[in-house]
């Protein structure tokens, strides 16, 4: 079974749109930088570089519909899994892959997760399961 899920997977990395304000201060501050950490945002690329990143999301506050966290929509689906037999390492990254997606209700995610649903009913309508 996965272990903790690390914080930096709750980091909100959009992009946010920055006032005009906001935006002079951004080239005050990079004006003012010391050379070495100028050439950071310089690899970085000046666009790219957000000094007023938004902070972390509390990980008690990430919670789907069901009022879980990833961590434990993970936890109680591979202890399902496991009753059905062993499962690998890689089955479980997916699940665990899949279950950040929902709770921070990623598009990606909810493209797979309806893919998922028309692929199993389009599965049983042709008699392929039960």
């Amino acid at each position: 079974m996965p272990g903790l899920i690390p914080a930096a997977v709750f980091c909100d990395s959009t992009p946010q749109e920055l006032t005009e304000e906001q935006e002079k201060l951004k080239r005050e501050i990079y004006e003012k930088m010391n050379p070495r950490r100028r050439k950071f945002v310089d690899r970085l690329g000046y666009e790219n570089w957000d000094p007023f990143q938004k902070p972390n999301d509390p990980l008690d506050i990430r919670m789907d519909v069901s009022k879980r966290t990833a961590q434990q929509l993970i936890n109680e689906f591979l202890r399902e899994a496991a009753k059905k037999g062993p499962y690998s390492n890689e089955y479980g990254k997916g699940a665990l892959e899949c279950a950040l997606g929902a709770v921070k209700r990623d598009e990606k995610y909810l493209g797979i997760f309806d893919f998922c649903l028309w692929y199993h009913d389009l599965l049983k309508k042709e008699g392929h399961i039960e």
